[in-house]
C-alpha cells in the first residue's frame, strides 16, 4: 500500500465513473447504526451541526476531515461518551438518546483511541483479556477462588483471547508488559482487546497514527481481515487519504463539525468541496 497525501489522494480519478462502487456498496442492506440530525456543543461552541449519516451492517464507513473537524467527537457520540443536545443515535433501530459508555460496550460496539489507552504494567496478555470481562457471567467470589466454573469459564475466555493474539501476529510479546511495547505493537494490542469483546461496530479512532507504511500496511490487514473473516462492522478515523481509499465502502467528510460529502471513496474524491476543505480554502 503506496501512502498519499491528502492532495494527491483527493484530486487523484476526479474523473472516475461511480458505478461500479455504486454496485459494491449496494450489498449492503441492513442498517446497523444510524445518526439523525445531531448536534454537540461545548458552551458557545459547536463541534457537530445537524449531522445525519448511517453505517451499514458489514461494511467498513470512514469518517474524515480536517483538523478539529469533529470526527473523534463524533464516534464520542456514538458510544455514549457524550450526549447530544440535538438528535438522535440508533443501534439495531432502537434510538438511543442517553446511551452510557458501558451501555455501548454491552450492546456490542467497541471502540479503540486515539492515544492508546492501555493497562501498561499489564502483560498483552491480560490487556486483551480485560476486553473480556463484559463475556464472563461467573460471580466476584467464584472469579476470586478461580476453582469450578469459574476455572472453566476463565480457560474458555483464555482460549479465544489467544485465538487473538495469533491473528494479530503478537505472540512473540504476550508476556510483555505494553508500557514496554513500541507504540505500533501498542495500538496492535488495543485492537486485540476491542476484538476480545467481539463487537458488532467496532470505532477505530486513528487507528494508523504515529505508524510507519510497514506498520500501516499490517494494521490494514487487520482490519480488512477483521471485517470480511469476522464480519465485524467498522467506522474508522484515519488521516492518510491513501489508507482510506482502499479500506472503505464509503466516507463521510466532515468540516468544522458540520457534513460536506456522503458518497463512495472515488465520490468524495471528486468533491471540491471536500478537496477545498483539505486543501485550507477559506470560508
Amino acid at each position: 500500500m503506496t501512502e498519499m497525501s491528502s492532495e494527491t489522494a483527493l484530486a487523484d480519478e476526479a474523473d472516475t465513473d461511480n458505478s461500479t462502487d455504486a454496485e459494491e456498496v449496494s450489498r449492503y442492506t441492513e442498517e446497523l447504526l444510524k445518526v439523525e440530525n445531531v448536534s454537540l456543543s461545548f458552551g458557545g461552541v459547536n463541534a457537530i451541526t445537524d449531522i445525519s449519516f448511517n453505517i451499514m451492517k458489514g461494511e467498513v464507513r470512514a469518517i474524515i476531515g480536517p483538523n478539529g473537524a469533529g470526527k473523534t467527537s463524533m464516534l464520542n457520540v456514538i458510544n455514549g461518551f457524550y450526549h447530544p443536545q440535538k438528535g438522535v443515535i440508533s443501534f439495531r433501530g432502537k434510538p438511543r438518546r442517553r446511551m452510557k459508555p458501558y451501555e455501548a460496550a454491552a450492546s456490542g460496539i467497541a471502540r479503540t483511541f486515539q492515544n492508546v489507552a492501555l493497562f501498561k504494567g499489564m502483560s498483552t496478555l491480560d490487556n486483551i483479556m480485560s476486553g473480556r470481562s463484559l463475556k464472563m457471567h461467573r460471580g466476584f467470589f467464584w472469579q476470586v477462588i478461580n476453582v469450578g466454573p469459574a476455572r472453566r469459564e476463565e480457560i474458555e475466555h483464555r482460549k479465544r483471547v489467544e485465538e487473538i493474539i495469533d491473528f494479530l501476529e503478537i505472540a512473540h510479546i504476550r508476556k510483555q508488559p505494553v508500557g514496554k511495547l513500541p507504540y505500533g505493537l501498542q495500538k496492535r494490542v488495543e485492537l486485540g482487546r476491542a476484538m476480545a469483546m467481539e463487537p458488532e461496530l467496532l470505532l477505530l479512532d486513528e487507528p494508523m497514527a504515529g505508524m510507519n507504511l510497514e506498520e500501516k500496511e499490517d494494521m490494514s490487514r487487520f482490519i480488512i481481515d477483521l471485517n470480511t473473516q469476522f464480519g465485524t462492522t467498522i467506522a474508522l478515523i484515519e488521516h492518510d487519504m491513501g489508507v482510506v481509499m482502499d479500506l472503505a465502502d464509503r466516507v463521510v467528510v466532515l468540516d468544522y463539525g458540520k457534513k460536506i460529502a456522503d458518497g463512495t471513496p472515488s465520490a468524495v474524491q471528486a468533491s471540491q468541496e471536500v478537496i477545498d476543505a483539505y486543501l485550507g480554502v477559506a470560508h
